[in-house]
Protein backbone atom coordinates (compact mmCIF):
# COMPACT_ATOMS: atom_id res chain seq x y z
CA UNK A 1 0.00 0.00 0.00
CA UNK A 2 1.26 3.51 -1.34
CA UNK A 3 1.09 6.27 1.25
CA UNK A 4 1.73 10.08 0.68
CA UNK A 5 3.23 12.44 2.74
CA UNK A 6 3.21 16.03 2.99
CA UNK A 7 6.60 17.35 3.13
CA UNK A 8 8.08 20.65 3.53
CA UNK A 9 10.81 21.78 1.97
CA UNK A 10 13.28 24.94 3.08
CA UNK A 11 16.71 26.31 2.45
CA UNK A 12 19.31 26.93 4.95
CA UNK A 13 21.79 30.15 5.38
CA UNK A 14 24.70 27.56 3.59
CA UNK A 15 22.06 26.42 0.60
CA UNK A 16 21.11 23.17 1.81
CA UNK A 17 18.08 22.07 1.30
CA UNK A 18 15.80 20.75 4.44
CA UNK A 19 13.25 18.57 4.13
CA UNK A 20 10.79 17.52 6.95
CA UNK A 21 7.46 15.83 7.52
CA UNK A 22 5.14 17.11 10.10
CA UNK A 23 3.48 14.16 10.28
CA UNK A 24 6.40 12.16 11.59
CA UNK A 25 8.32 13.87 14.16
CA UNK A 26 11.84 13.72 13.89
CA UNK A 27 11.20 12.71 10.10
CA UNK A 28 14.02 15.29 8.39
CA UNK A 29 16.70 15.01 6.24
CA UNK A 30 18.78 17.52 4.36
CA UNK A 31 20.69 17.98 0.62
CA UNK A 32 22.55 20.36 -2.17
CA UNK A 33 19.66 18.99 -4.95
CA UNK A 34 16.31 18.88 -4.89
CA UNK A 35 16.83 15.00 -6.46
CA UNK A 36 18.83 14.15 -3.72
CA UNK A 37 16.69 15.63 -1.42
CA UNK A 38 13.38 13.87 -2.85
CA UNK A 39 15.66 10.42 -2.68
CA UNK A 40 16.64 11.03 1.24
CA UNK A 41 13.42 11.86 2.39
CA UNK A 42 11.75 8.82 0.63
CA UNK A 43 14.56 6.78 2.64
CA UNK A 44 14.02 8.95 6.18
CA UNK A 45 10.07 8.49 5.49
CA UNK A 46 10.49 4.57 5.70
CA UNK A 47 12.98 4.33 8.10
CA UNK A 48 10.66 6.64 10.97
CA UNK A 49 7.48 4.02 9.77
CA UNK A 50 9.29 1.30 10.52
CA UNK A 51 10.46 2.54 13.97
CA UNK A 52 6.93 4.09 14.65
CA UNK A 53 5.15 1.02 13.21
CA UNK A 54 1.18 1.07 13.12
CA UNK A 55 1.76 3.88 15.94
CA UNK A 56 2.73 6.18 12.86
CA UNK A 57 0.18 9.57 12.95
CA UNK A 58 -2.68 9.97 10.02
CA UNK A 59 -1.72 12.38 7.73
CA UNK A 60 -2.05 15.77 8.26
CA UNK A 61 -3.90 17.90 5.86
CA UNK A 62 -1.54 21.07 4.28
CA UNK A 63 -3.70 24.00 4.23
CA UNK A 64 -1.13 26.43 3.91
CA UNK A 65 1.99 27.99 4.50
CA UNK A 66 2.29 31.78 5.68
CA UNK A 67 5.04 34.10 6.32
CA UNK A 68 4.67 35.97 9.13
CA UNK A 69 6.34 39.42 10.69
CA UNK A 70 7.02 40.07 14.24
Amino acid sequence: MTREFTTVIERDEEGYLIASVPSLPGCHTQARSMDELLERIKEAIQLCLEVQGEEAQEQLELVGIQRVAV
